[in-house]
C-alpha cells in the first residue's frame, strides 16, 4: 500500500483512506484528514438527521478552490455494505427515471463519504418512501441585507408559524443565510407543504414589504430577505444540519438558539462570521443537538 493510503476499521467495516494531508480549505490549511475527523466526531448528532434520507453530495476532490460536482447516484466503486435506495428522479437534469441514492445511516458510510471529499451533505424533507416530516424555509438575504435582517425575518416567521401551532428551529446555512426547520406530521404531500409555506411567505411579504420578498426573481431581492418556500418541492434538497460548506473557512450549517437569533436581530452578535467545525464541536459538547426536536415529529399543517 502506498504511503498516502491508510487502512482502518470503522465499526467493523474495512475502509481505505487516502491523501489525508491534502489541503481542502487552502485559506485555513484544513486537510482531508481534518474533514474526516470532524465528520467522525460530529456523527452522533449528524447521523440522526441523515438516517433514512436520500443523500445528495457535493464533492470537492481538489478542495474548495478547485472544481466541484453534485453527486446523487451512488458511485461505481460504492462498497456493498453502503445502503442504497433506487428512487424516482423528478427533475433529473440527465433525464434519468431513477437514481440509486446513497443513504448515510451509519458512521462507516459517513467516513467513506468524507474520504471522497463529499464536503456538503444535502437531504430532502422526507424519509425514503414517506411524505415530508419536515418543512423548511430558506431565508436568503439580498445585499445589503445580511444575517441581521435574516434574524429579524426569522423571528417574524417563528411567531406567525406559532399561531398555527407549528414549532420552528433555526440554523445557519453555513453561508450567508439561514433556514427554519419545522417538524410536521408526515401525512401531507410535498405539494401541500410547499403551498402552506408559500402562503405564509406571502403573508409576511404583505406585512413587511420593505424587508421580505416571496418571489424568486433576483431583481426583487435587493436589501430584502427572500423567503424561499420552494425548498419543500419534492425535487429540492436542503443542506443538512452539521454539514460542512465550501467556503474559505471550514464552515458548518449550525443550529442556533432563539436567544441567539434575537441577539442577531438586534445587532448584538457578529452577523457575518460563520461557525467553524471546531466551534460547532464545542457548541455540541456544551448544548447537545439543538435540532433534536425535529426527530420527534409534529402536527399536520392547517389547510388553506
Amino acid at each position: 500500500m502506498s504511503a498516502d493510503r491508510l487502512r482502518v476499521e470503522v465499526e467493523g467495516r474495512a475502509l481505505e483512506l487516502s491523501n489525508l494531508d491534502k489541503v481542502l480549505y487552502p485559506a485555513a490549511g484544513f486537510t482531508k484528514g481534518e474533514v474526516i475527523d470532524y465528520y467522525t466526531r460530529i456523527a452522533p448528532v449528524l447521523l440522526p438527521h441523515l438516517r433514512d434520507r436520500a443523500l445528495t453530495r457535493i464533492r470537492f476532490p481538489n478542495g474548495v478552490e478547485g472544481g466541484s460536482f453534485f453527486e446523487k447516484n451512488a458511485p461505481a466503486a460504492t462498497p456493498g455494505w453502503v445502503r442504497t435506495e433506487t428512487l424516482p428522479a423528478p427533475g433529473s437534469s440527465k433525464g434519468r427515471e431513477t437514481i440509486d441514492y446513497v443513504v448515510a445511516d451509519d458512521l462507516p458510510t459517513l467516513v467513506w463519504l468524507a474520504n471522497l471529499a463529499a464536503l456538503e451533505l444535502h437531504t430532502p424533507q422526507w424519509r425514503v418512501g414517506e411524505h415530508p416530516d419536515m418543512m423548511v424555509v430558506d431565508l436568503d438575504p439580498g445585499a445589503p441585507a445580511a444575517l441581521k435582517q435574516c434574524c429579524q425575518v426569522a423571528l417574524a416567521m417563528r411567531d406567525r408559524l406559532a399561531e398555527d401551532g407549528i414549532d420552528s428551529y433555526p440554523k445557519t446555512s453555513g453561508k450567508k443565510g439561514m433556514q427554519l426547520c419545522c417538524p410536521i406530521a408526515g401525512t401531507q404531500s410535498s405539494d401541500d407543504v410547499s403551498a402552506y409555506a408559500k402562503r405564509i411567505a406571502q403573508e409576511l411579504e404583505r406585512a413587511h414589504p420593505k424587508v421580505v420578498v416571496s418571489k424568486m426573481a433576483k431583481n426583487l431581492r435587493g436589501g430584502k430577505v427572500f423567503i424561499d418556500w420552494s425548498q419543500n418541492n419534492a425535487a429540492k434538497t436542503t443542506v443538512a444540519p452539521y454539514s460542512m460548506r465550501a467556503q474559505s473557512v471550514p464552515s458548518v450549517s449550525t443550529p442556533l438558539t432563539w436567544d441567539e437569533v434575537e441577539a442577531g436581530a438586534a445587532g448584538k452578535r457578529p452577523a457575518s462570521k460563520p461557525y467553524t467545525t471546531a466551534e460547532v464541536l464545542q457548541r455540541v459538547e456544551k448544548s447537545g443537538d439543538l435540532l433534536a426536536p425535529l426527530l420527534d415529529g409534529g402536527p399536520e399543517l392547517p389547510a388553506p
